[in-house]
C-alpha cells in the first residue's frame, strides 16, 4: 500500500474544505462584500412569490437557488421595501413575457 505524505494529505484536506466553504457560501442566508462604505455587491434569496404583496415577505429556502444579485446600497436586506418593489416589477414582467401574446 502507498501511503500519502503529509503535505499531499494537508492540500487534499484544503481543497475539500475549500470546496465545501464555496458550496456554502452559495447557500447562505446572506453574502456581503463591501467594495466602499457606501457600495456593496450582496447576494440574498428572493422573496417568496405569495408572500410579497404582504406585510411581511419572507424570502426563499436556499435549496430553491432563486437568488438576487444585488449592488447598491449596504444597508439592503433581503426583504426591504426597496427590494419587494422590484421583486413584484420583475414577477410581472416575467409573467407578461412568458404568457401574453405577443402579436
Amino acid at each position: 500500500m502507498k501511503t500519502i505524505g503529509i503535505g499531499a494529505a494537508a492540500f487534499t484536506f484544503m481543497l475539500i474544505g475549500t470546496l465545501a466553504g464555496s458550496a456554502s457560501a452559495v447557500d447562505s442566508t446572506l453574502v456581503k462584500d463591501a467594495a466602499t462604505a457606501d457600495y456593496c455587491h450582496m447576494k440574498f434569496p428572493a422573496i417568496r412569490s405569495r408572500t410579497l404583496p404582504t406585510r411581511d415577505p419572507q424570502v426563499k429556502g436556499n435549496a430553491t437557488g432563486d437568488v438576487i444579485d444585488y449592488y447598491g446600497d449596504c444597508n439592503e436586506s433581503p426583504t426591504s421595501r426597496d427590494q419587494v418593489i422590484e421583486q413584484k416589477h420583475d414577477e410581472s414582467f416575467s409573467f407578461g413575457r412568458n404568457y401574453e401574446d405577443g402579436d
